[in-house]
C-alpha cells in the first residue's frame, strides 16, 4: 500500500491509499474492458488497484470572525439605541418610547420573516411556546422598556448603563435555578465583580460632569435613586427574558426564532394598544408627544431591533461563549455615542470609564466557559480547582 499525502484549498489533509492485489501467476493482466494492464508489476506479478481518498475538513474560521463581526455589530447598535432613546426622553417621557418603539420592532421583524421565508412555518411553533414567547414580549419589550427609559430618563444612560448589565447575573442565577445548569466559583465572582462596578459608577453620580455646557443652568443633574431603581427592574426584566425564550424555543430549535420574536413583539404592540384604549390618560400622554421626540424614539426602535437581529444572527454562527462577552463591550459604545449625541445630557468623568471597564471584566467573568478561562491563562491546578468549583 502507498500513501500519498496532499492538501487542498479548505481542507486541512487529503490521504489517498493505493492497495494492489498481488498475483503470483506472472499471467498478463487485463481490466474489466479486456485492456492489456502488462505483465505483473514489480518484477511480473499482476495487480488490481484500488484507490481510497478520505479527507479532513479543516476548521472554518470565517463563521467565528462573522460571529465575532455581528455581535460588535449588535453591541454597537444596542449602544446607540441607549443613546436615541436618551435624546428622546430629555423632553419625553417613557411611555410615548414605549408606545412608538414597540410597534416599530413588530414591522422590523415582520419583514425579516417574510425574506427569510420563515413566516410560513408558524405552524412549526407549539401552543406553549407561543404563550411562552407573548410573556417574554410583556416583560421585555413593556415592562422592561418602559423601566430602562425611566431609568434613561433619571440618571441617563452612562450612570445606568453597568446596573442593567446586571441582566447577566440574574440569566446565570435562573439557568442555575431553573433550567439546572452549571455554575462555577468564577462565575459567581464575576457576578460580584459587576455589583461592585455600580458602584464604582454611583460614585460619579453626584459630581459634576467635566463636559463644558452652554449654560450652566442647561447642566444635567442625575437622580441617582430613581435612576438605579428602574435600571435594576429592567435588568430583572432582561435577565428573565432569555430563560423564558429557551423555555420556549428549545423544543423547536433555532428555525424558530424569528417567528417567536415576531410573536413577542406582536403581544407586546397588542398589551400596549389595551393600555391606550382603556388608559384616556396614557392616550393623551402618547398624543401630546413632540415632533422632534418621534423621530428619535423612531430611531431608537430600528436600533434596537437591528441589535437584536445582530445578535440572533450572531449566534447562529458563533459560540454563545464567543458573544455574550462581546455583547458587554455596548458599555464603551455607550460612553461615545453619549458624548457624540447627548453631551449636555450625561455623566462623564472617569469613574464612569472605570466602571465600566469593570463590569465588562466582570461579565466576561460570568458568561466565559471557566474551562476555557483556566486553559488559556494557564493558572496553576490548585487556583483551577477553586474556580471550577460547580455549585
Amino acid at each position: 500500500m502507498r500513501r500519498i499525502r496532499a492538501t487542498r484549498e479548505n481542507w486541512q489533509e487529503c490521504v489517498i491509499d493505493e492497495l494492489w492485489r498481488k498475483d503470483h501467476s506472472g499471467r498478463r493482466a487485463t481490466n474489466a474492458l479486456g485492456a492489456d494492464l502488462g505483465r505483473g508489476w514489480r518484477g511480473g506479478r499482476s495487480h488490481q488497484h484500488w484507490v481510497m481518498v478520505s479527507c479532513r475538513r479543516a476548521p472554518q474560521r470565517t463563521p467565528r470572525v462573522l460571529g465575532v463581526t455581528l455581535a460588535v455589530l449588535s453591541a454597537a447598535s444596542f449602544a446607540l439605541y441607549n443613546a436615541a432613546a436618551r435624546r428622546a426622553v430629555v423632553t419625553g417621557t417613557p411611555a410615548q418610547g414605549m408606545a412608538l418603539t414597540v410597534p416599530i420592532g413588530v414591522l422590523c421583524f415582520l419583514v425579516v420573516a417574510a425574506i427569510s421565508g420563515e413566516i410560513a412555518h408558524f405552524r412549526q411553533l407549539p401552543a406553549t411556546a407561543v404563550l411562552w414567547m407573548s410573556a417574554v414580549g410583556v416583560l421585555n419589550f413593556v415592562f422592561g422598556r418602559y423601566c430602562n427609559y425611566k431609568g434613561n430618563q433619571s440618571a441617563g444612560a452612562n450612570l445606568t448603563g453597568p446596573v442593567i448589565q446586571l441582566n447577566v447575573v440574574v440569566t446565570l442565577a435562573l439557568a442555575v435555578i431553573v433550567l439546572d445548569e452549571p455554575c462555577s466559583a468564577l462565575q459567581v465572582a464575576g457576578a460580584a465583580v459587576m455589583l461592585a462596578a455600580t458602584f464604582i459608577t454611583q460614585r460619579q453620580g453626584s459630581r459634576s460632569s467635566p463636559i463644558p455646557t452652554a449654560a450652566a443652568t442647561s447642566r444635567f443633574v442625575p437622580r441617582v435613586a430613581e435612576g438605579f431603581l428602574f435600571a435594576f427592574l429592567a435588568a430583572l426584566a432582561y435577565g428573565t427574558a432569555p430563560v423564558m425564550t429557551r423555555l420556549a424555543l428549545q423544543s423547536c430549535g433555532p428555525s424558530c426564532a424569528i417567528f417567536g420574536g415576531l410573536v413577542a413583539y406582536g403581544s407586546a404592540t397588542a398589551v400596549i394598544a389595551m393600555m391606550l384604549l382603556l388608559s384616556s390618560t396614557l392616550r393623551g400622554n402618547v398624543a401630546a408627544v413632540e415632533r422632534d421626540n418621534i423621530w428619535w424614539f423612531v430611531y431608537s426602535g430600528v436600533f434596537v431591533a437591528v441589535a437584536q437581529g445582530f445578535l440572533y444572527a450572531a449566534v447562529a454562527v458563533a459560540p454563545i461563549m464567543v458573544v455574550i462577552p462581546l455583547l458587554q463591550s455596548t458599555l464603551i459604545f455607550r460612553l461615545f455615542f453619549g458624548m457624540w449625541l447627548n453631551p449636555e445630557h450625561e455623566v462623564f468623568g472617569p469613574t464612569i470609564i472605570i466602571g465600566s471597564v469593570v463590569s465588562i471584566i466582570g461579565a466576561c467573568a460570568v458568561a466565559v466557559d471557566t474551562a476555557v478561562v483556566v486553559d488559556v491563562l494557564h493558572i496553576p491546578e490548585g487556583l483551577a480547582n477553586l474556580l471550577q468549583w460547580q455549585i
